[in-house]
């Protein structure tokens, strides 16, 4: 007889009075924002901001120093207090530059989310360009306008030119304030030969993009985060505007700033102390980017990233999860057959919700499965010849928006796992809190491939998968196994390579 199905994990949508978080781990700041969705806006309840300087511990050879990672985990176990009534599902912690360049991000990141008690994810240049555009995008209503927004944050700068919601052009380029001034302030010195010596090789950085963001153009630009709002701030009190940044104050910044001979000398009306250290790189990196684009006049934004996060995390616990279409345009970009993935992708999720609450697996398990099992042939755009191995560099390497690298670390695995001898170092090399769901969703997947290797719409009997701890009971149909051999030889040949994840898998004619 044969076992009822499991109830599917699915993804729950957010309730009216359940609170949202978002955390923005900086290069120079850590900010939290905890919101609440009503009618479909989020109502801001409280915001929490620490300046930390994680890029200052920074050594160039992809360490960290103790003292930065100490203030890190200090401040998140600060923000993790104040997250414990947020519901774990709906928190997302975000990091940006500084852990990107670290030799290994797990030995920050491990203990790190001890800290915060939630996960961290690590997101490429131009997934937090993204965010950023979003979360500007969401405070000042966007209209029918194209604009540009230029973020300098503590170890990287990005560039965005979009549209209404959707950004048409994203650059991340390693040019952040804190970057900046230890790179051509480093002795705390200044003076106008080495002003306009960094300035000649900063604009040099930016020509590579410069010339077709000048072409694509734009109506209005925004400066978001805490640069720009420190040069909005000091504009203003030098009388230069309403805290919008012009070219001509800027001229006027630098000329006030270099009368300091020293950084630890700079007086500026306007400037917080926590700002003076780093201010030298920051209008540095803005005035390049004023005269590579040509910028006049930029607004500076209330909003940065975190609030794209918090948006961004809406969309994925509604009926908006950004990364659907993100996987429907890669697989359209590399010609996959949808057919065959739509195929396995039903396969692979009917199995899943049959063994979803033996195995504990949640609802982003079921959603990276069945991302897995459309793109599962993204390969055969390279070579039929290792194929899933070529998938697998496609989905870890490229800059697939709405996902952070742990998350294309997991689709790559799946893929790369999905045929042949699994690789189980692949699967170990995944983030530790990642790897027991992976590992479940290896044989899921490969399961479904294996069923729909004749690649038609033929009647496939409703496979029954049962699963007790590691050993798993495949049942279908005897008369199905006879008159489809090679699946039979197939499907004993899996059940001897399941051993290799650490299963038991047994096939029971029915």
């Amino acid at each position: 007889m044969r076992s009822r199905p499991a109830r599917s994990v699915r993804p729950a949508h957010a309730a009216e009075d359940e609170l949202l978080a978002a955390v923005d781990i900086g290069s120079n700041s850590f900010h939290m924002v905890v919101a609440r969705p009503i009618l479909g806006q989020l109502r801001v309840v409280d915001r929490l901001r620490e300046t930390v300087r994680l890029a200052e511990g920074l050594d160039g050879k992809g360490g960290l120093s103790a003292e930065a990672r100490g203030r890190a985990f200090d401040c998140l176990e600060r923000f993790g207090q104040r997250l414990r009534p947020v519901p774990r599902a709906r928190v997302r912690a975000i990091a940006t530059n500084t852990v990107r360049a670290l030799r290994s991000p797990q030995a920050f990141l491990v203990p790190a989310e001890t800290a915060l008690g939630h996960g961290i994810e690590v997101v490429s240049g131009r997934e937090e360009a993204r965010l950023i555009y979003l979360g500007v995008a969401q405070a000042n209503p966007p209209g029918a306008r194209r604009r540009l927004v230029v973020d300098i944050g503590g170890g990287s700068t990005e560039f965005i030119i979009g549209e209404g919601f959707t950004p048409l052009e994203r650059e991340s380029l390693q040019v952040g304030c804190i970057a900046t001034t230890r790179r051509f302030f480093g002795d705390g010195k200044l003076s106008s030969r080495r002003w306009n010596e960094a300035l000649t090789a900063i604009g040099a950085e930016f020509q590579q993009f410069a010339v077709p963001y000048r072409a694509r153009g734009w109506e209005e630009a925004f400066g978001s985060s805490g640069t720009a709002k420190a040069i909005g701030a000091l504009a203003a009190a030098a009388g230069q505007g309403d805290s919008d940044i012009t070219a001509e104050a800027l001229r006027g910044l630098r000329a006030q700033l270099l009368r300091a001979d020293r950084i630890s000398r700079i007086e500026m009306p306007g400037l917080e102390e926590d700002r003076r250290p780093i201010i030298a790189g920051g209008l540095l990196v803005m005035e390049a980017a004023f005269a590579a684009l040509g910028i006049e006049r930029m607004q500076v934004s209330s909003t940065a990233m975190r609030e794209g996060i918090l948006h961004d995390l809406l969309g994925r616990v509604t009926d908006d999860d950004p990364r659907e279409s993100a996987i429907a345009g890669f697989g359209e970009r590399y010609g996959v057959d949808t057919a065959q993935g739509a195929r396995v992708e039903a396969t692979a999720l009917r199995l899943f919700d049959q063994v979803a609450q033996a195995w504990s697996l949640s609802a982003e398990d079921r959603l990276m499965l069945g991302w897995a099992a459309r793109l599962h042939e993204i390969g055969l755009a390279v070579a039929h010849s290792q194929y899933h191995v070529h998938g697998a560099y496609l989905l870890e390497h490229s800059d697939i928006a709405g996902f952070s690298r742990q998350e294309q670390q997991v689709l790559a695995a799946l893929v790369h796992c999905q045929r042949r001898k699994p690789a189980v170092a692949v699967l170990q090399a995944l983030p530790g809190r990642m790897q027991t769901g992976a590992r479940h969703l290896v044989p899921l997947l490969r399961l479904a491939v294996l069923l729909h290797r004749g690649r038609d719409d033929g009647a496939l009997p409703d496979p029954v998968l049962e699963a007790a701890g590691a050993r798993m009971t495949l049942r279908l149909p005897l008369r199905w196994l006879e008159n489809h051999p090679l699946t039979r030889a197939d499907l004993d040949t899996e059940c001897g390579l399941a051993g290799r994840l650490g299963f038991e898998l047994h096939l029971s004619p029915d």
